[in-house]
């Protein structure tokens, strides 16, 4: 199955913003994410609500497609797949047992079948070409830049053929009240949770991705870039 074609509103990539570099050490992540498990919905509300639900659209999930979400977090995004997707193979991932604890928890509550555990997007446990669509959000924003090549292979890897990707994530501020968030990352990485602005798009092409879509919300203040691209 495929998705209708988007209309595009991509800029060029000469025009992709430089990453700010990773503050939080990847051994320490899922133990920031055990601590901020608790609030994270709080946290996801005022701040990411409004970026995740225009990804879901754009994703235009047919039911019955192979999804796979990375990073499925307290998994409010995942039930929603679940819900738009009932006759579909739903899979989800997760590197924090107390994240993907309250994940379960909202999935049940759908009553559609679904597969989740633990997975760590550097190396993914599921087969080649196994997904018409990938979902992650607000995960490459903890990632060092170095490490951004070799997750995208892995999303490549199992998407099939002209399958599609959806990254939504933390972007460089660009307005003054934007930049309060970058303000207190540079301060204090772990009061973000680690998290930081990013620019994908350059990576994304790099790895052999067609950008078919990119835009950018503000919430609170918080600003989150949204890419659609196609696997070739």
């Amino acid at each position: 199955m495929s998705a209708s074609p988007l209309p595009a509103r991509s800029a060029p990539s000469c025009c992709a913003e430089v990453s700010l570099p990773a503050g939080v050490r990847q051994a320490d992540v899922p133990a920031v994410y055990a601590r901020v498990a608790p609030i994270y919905d709080l946290w996801a509300a005022l701040t990411e609500s409004r970026a995740r639900a225009r990804a879901l659209e754009l994703a235009a999930i047919q039911d019955g497609e192979r999804v796979l979400e990375i990073a499925v977090g307290t998994g409010g995004t995942f039930a929603e797949v679940l819900r738009r997707n009932p006759r579909g193979q739903n899979v989800g991932v997760d590197l924090t047992p107390e994240m993907l604890a309250r994940a379960r928890e909202k999935a049940e509550r759908t009553g559609v079948a679904h597969t989740l555990s633990i997975g760590d997007a550097r190396a993914l446990a599921q087969p080649d070409h196994a997904f018409d669509l990938v979902l992650n959000a607000y995960m490459f924003d903890l990632l060092p830049e170095e490490a951004f090549g070799p997750v995208l292979g892995e999303m490549r890897r199992v998407l099939r053929p002209g399958g599609r990707l959806l990254l939504t994530n933390m972007a460089r501020g660009r307005r003054w009240h934007e930049r309060l968030y970058e303000a207190i990352y540079k301060l204090r990485p772990a009061l973000m949770g680690g998290c930081r602005g990013v620019g994908l798009r350059p990576h994304l092409e790099a790895a052999g991705f067609r950008v078919m879509h990119e835009e950018r919300l503000t919430q609170l203040g918080f600003p989150s870039e949204i890419l659609v691209a196609a696997a070739s």
